[in-house]
């Protein structure tokens, strides 16, 4: 499956078949969230939190692809990301863009 952010993919005629998207909600355990509120206070990258978010995209990733091939398309253009904050702790990702099929 190719991923793209463009709307195109050089040398190839493109037949749009759908929106396709792919989305998780993704939270650290109470531990690692309590950790987390200490290195707030000296600063720094939050560690545990980056894993958490670099999960969340690869999964959401994996759900729009399986989708984008349940419909049989080729390739996924215009791919974005967006994520958002659902409760202290929790943060949910989707992933989306068109799928398309090579004509």
């Amino acid at each position: 499956m190719i991923l793209v952010n463009t709307d195109y993919i050089s040398g190839k005629n493109l037949s749009m078949l759908s929106l396709v998207k792919g989305s998780t909600i993704q939270s650290k355990n109470i531990g690692r969230d309590i950790t987390q509120g200490f290195k707030t206070i000296v600063g720094g990258e939050l560690k545990a939190y980056n894993e958490m978010m670099n999960e969340a995209r690869a999964l959401a990733t994996k759900r729009m692809v399986e989708e984008a091939e349940k419909m049989g398309a080729d390739a996924v253009v215009n791919v974005r990301y967006a994520s958002s904050a659902i409760m202290q702790g929790a943060a949910e990702v989707i992933a989306y863009g068109t799928a398309v099929k090579f004509v």
